[in-house]
């Protein structure tokens, strides 16, 4: 491959918190796997829609999709203008790494990872044997991906990627990832209604796409199906090792880690001005292939090292661009809480929440909502 799993996908960086979202995730996802789906992700008539998907069926006859395949496949599927609108409202933003690891490696993320992996030790343990990835490095990307399997997202693939093809503006990419995801269901590895994901198509706990499912996902319960979807992370953990293991990763080498930390002999990188520098191996590169992005690899690479029981990263970040630590941003975010002006949590990162609270605050002092973060406004909330 060529391209990473998700930057292909998506053309963001990590998560979509690339985010994975992408709450909990880095980025945005659909909604959780328990939740019901927002009102614009869900099937409205489209006239233009049906044509072409009726187009498309000779097409996906020609591809070897049976036409029993393809009947059962749409049933109940149709155009999801959400998906339309969050495809092209992508916004191209960059995140601090320090911000990015207070997300990827935070108190519930690495307290949930160590759970998670304590509760599928003998898997791991299994899946590591067998393919030569590190367990926690396994574990750390099911954590950004979707929390653990809290988050896999509730689309219907088959809406979602007939809705992007349909769309044009990633239409051969995404016709193809509906003709994978058909022929997903016509090898009988899962059902329609179990064929979700989030809405750019990406499923089950690691988030993998239809095609990079066709290419590396593995049966290891041994159970006939190579099911990403169900409750039972086994062959999703496995499918991710398979995957980092076929791009390259080389066993019991380290990822890296930061300089002055342990870290292995390697590559320097100082993703941040001002901020930790760390040695990275070949192995940090082959995370890169899961989504290509620094923060993302050092985000799974770190996260990965916490749930093995290291400590948080040493070195100190620089102020941000108004001249607050990540200490001050806590502070602030704290004190507009407890003045009234929820801010969602207080994890140091000025998000839209922070941003939302701040603005509200500054109207209610008579300043112009600005929704930027200030050692003056921290100094005005006391």
């Amino acid at each position: 491959m060529t391209l990473s799993r998700r930057t292909t996908l998506l053309g963001l960086g990590a998560f979509g918190l690339s985010a994975c979202a992408t709450g909990g995730t880095l980025g945005p996802r659909a909604s959780t796997t328990s939740g019901g789906l927002p009102a614009d992700l869900r099937p409205v008539s489209n006239a233009a829609y049906d044509a072409w998907v009726a187009g498309f069926r000779s097409r996906a006859l020609a591809r070897g999709i049976s036409p029993g395949t393809l009947s059962s496949a749409f049933r109940g599927t149709g155009y999801l203008p959400g998906v339309v609108k969050r495809d092209r409202n992508q916004t191209e933003f960059s995140r601090t790494l320090e911000d990015y690891l207070a997300i990827a490696a935070s108190d519930e993320r690495v307290s949930k990872g160590r759970a998670a992996f304590a509760r599928h030790r003998s898997t791991l343990a299994a899946v590591e044997e067998r393919y030569g990835v590190d367990a926690e490095i396994v574990t750390a990307v099911w954590g950004l991906e979707s929390f653990y399997g809290e988050r896999r997202g509730d689309v219907p693939v088959i809406s979602a990627t007939s809705t992007l093809a349909f769309d044009g503006r990633r239409g051969v990419f995404f016709e193809k990832q509906l003709i994978a995801a058909l022929k997903i269901l016509q090898s009988g590895d899962t059902t329609p209604a179990m064929l979700k994901g989030s809405w750019a198509g990406a499923m089950g706990h690691t988030q993998f796409i239809p095609t990079s499912y066709q290419a590396f996902a593995v049966d290891f319960n041994g159970d006939g199906r190579r099911d990403i979807w169900s409750d039972n992370p086994a062959d999703s953990l496995a499918s991710t090792a398979a995957y980092l293991a076929r791009n390259g990763w080389t066993k019991g080498r380290k990822w890296g880690g930061e300089i002055g930390n342990g870290a292995p002999q390697g590559r320097m990188l100082q993703p941040q001005a001002g901020g930790p520098r760390f040695n990275v191996t070949s192995n940090f590169n082959v995370i890169k292939r899961y989504n290509n992005s620094d923060s993302y690899a050092i985000g799974v690479g770190h996260l990965a090292d916490r749930i093995a029981g290291g400590g948080p990263i040493r070195a100190s970040f620089p102020p941000d661009k108004y001249g607050l630590t990540k200490d001050d941003r806590v502070r602030l975010q704290q004190r507009l809480t407890a003045r009234g002006f929820d801010t969602g949590g207080s994890d140091g990162v000025i998000g839209p929440n922070s941003r939302k609270a701040i603005s509200a605050y500054q109207s209610s002092i008579g300043q112009q909502p600005t929704g930027d973060p200030s050692a003056n406004l921290l100094r005005s909330l006391g």
